[in-house]
């Protein structure tokens, strides 16, 4: 595997495999499991819900060596975008790249408004006195304060998540302790009549939403392809990273969810009124080592919720910078911070994005914003990137690859039921909420708005196709024109 050469753009290669992995890992973890072990018992229905997070861990290990690949051979910022616009732009010109911008700008915030709304979650249990209006002015300052702290350099951010990254590993390490001292097998096996009933329909509808709600908690591996060219080596660290990231939380995610059932009985976690439901993870440190105990574990807690934001809208913010100096987005997307050199634009977007769904979820509830955030995604990243992966293979054999995905094509395989899976069922798992339609209705609106942008920039299907195969190549540059 060899280093990827100097990025363009002004970006420079700082980050190491540690602080990639730790990046990664700060993002996976963050609240997830810690709001949605409850989720996950109400949609198995009983301490079955581990195969949730198996399941979850399965596909996002095939998924993340299919970014593995991408992100190899093509280590800009931007991620999704580059792979995108590489593998489709010899039929469909920049649609896919186009929409897949006009995508992320709406999922990844929406995906740190989730951690920002358990934040507020669990500072409820320091707080019980907070209230609706308290906890959302809290929220809004959490988001404010992220995007300041991310207003700086990137050498200094990779120190700040590097800080985070131990907290978070602190926090798990002493709820998964605390949870196997006083572990109670009866409790955490303790299956309902019918919990492995694989020939009804009821397993099957709990398995896509455990499913979903599983790959949700895993969501994060990715981020270090967001930032390509900031990763030294890229050739060796990204695939390295998004690896040990996948495997390190799958086991400290197990690990949480049999050792929290094994302390809380998983019936109170279905109970609204009681703390196990909203607080899981302060619910296991009370049961064990009381309430002074749960009180230092929530605060661990809430650093690693505001580390996972951090990580996220560090990564996010670098998509739409790519695409706008490729002209593939507006304009103002594409400039630096003059001093510091991230961009400023995509930043700030993404936080006044992140407070909308804050307040959302606030005032709904967190599995249909998981839900609604999850099928939009698979449309145009999930599902485009594995025919990324076969399209680039079979028009460009002869592409540097430094990592080459391992059993291909089985991962690809394996990545496309799962993710079929979450789509098809995300209508049954959020009755009344129409996330399929919603997700629809967003990616037509997307396309309108690509024929109108191609018509003013004369691109096609309004001019003729343009192929830049050379990925590395100075996005500036003009493109070759190729007849239609």
């Amino acid at each position: 595997m060899s280093a990827a050469p100097p990025p363009t753009g002004g970006f420079v290669r700082r980050l190491g495999l540690f602080q990639a992995t730790a990046i990664n890992m700060s993002q996976m973890c963050g609240i997830g499991p810690f709001v949605t072990i409850p989720l996950m018992v109400a949609a198995f229905g009983g301490p079955q819900a581990v195969i949730g997070f198996i399941a979850g861990a399965l596909l996002a290990l095939a998924d993340g060596l299919i970014w593995a690949e991408l992100g190899a051979s093509m280590p800009g910022s931007g991620g999704s975008y580059v792979y995108l616009r590489q593998a489709f732009q010899y039929r469909t010109g920049r649609l896919m790249p186009f929409l897949f911008v006009w995508t992320a700008m709406l999922f990844i915030p929406l995906i740190m408004s989730t951690g920002v709304v358990g934040f507020v979650q669990y500072l409820g249990y320091l707080a019980p006195g907070l209230g609706q209006g308290g906890g959302d002015l809290v929220g809004l300052g959490v988001i404010a304060l992220v995007v300041l702290l991310l207003w700086r350099g990137i050498e200094h951010i990779a120190k700040i998540t590097a800080v985070m990254w131990v907290v978070m590993i602190a926090a798990v390490a002493l709820v998964i302790v605390a949870a196997f001292t006083h572990f109670d097998a009866g409790l955490a096996f303790d299956y309902p009549e019918g919990a492995f009933s694989f020939t009804g329909t009821a397993f099957w509808t709990g398995f896509a939403a455990g499913l979903t709600i599983g790959i949700y908690d895993y969501l994060g591996y990715n981020t270090t392809a967001y930032m390509g060219a900031e990763i030294k080596d890229p050739g060796r660290t990204l695939p390295r990273s998004i690896v040990f990231s996948i495997l390190g939380i799958m086991a400290i995610y197990l690990l949480l969810q049999v050792g929290t059932l094994g302390v809380v009985d998983w019936h109170r976690m279905l109970d609204p009124d009681d703390i196990a439901s909203t607080s899981v993870a302060s619910a296991v440190l009370e049961e064990t080592w009381g309430e002074g105990a749960a009180n230092v574990v929530t605060v661990l807690i809430l650093v690693t919720a505001f580390a996972s934001v951090f990580a996220g809208l560090l990564g996010g913010s670098r998509v739409p910078y790519d695409a706008a100096r490729d002209r593939v987005f507006f304009r103002p997307f594409g400039k630096l911070h003059p001093r510091h050199g991230f961009p400023v634009l995509g930043l700030a977007t993404m936080g006044v994005v992140t407070a909308g769904g804050f307040l959302i979820g606030r005032h709904t509830d967190l599995a249909t914003l998981i839900q609604l955030l999850t099928t939009v995604m698979v449309l145009v990243q999930a599902l485009a990137q594995i025919a990324a992966v076969t399209v680039l293979r079979r028009r460009r054999p002869d592409m540097k690859r430094p990592y080459r995905m391992w059993l291909y094509p089985l991962p690809s395989v394996v990545a496309l039921a799962g993710w079929v899976v979450i789509y098809g069922y995300a209508d049954r798992n959020a009755p009344g909420r129409h996330p399929i339609e919603w997700s629809l209705a967003w990616v037509a609106l997307g396309c309108a708005a690509f024929f109108l942008w191609a018509r003013r920039e004369k691109v096609w299907p309004f001019g003729p196709r343009e192929i830049r195969e050379d990925h590395t190549a100075d996005p500036e540059s003009e493109p070759v024109p190729v007849s239609p």
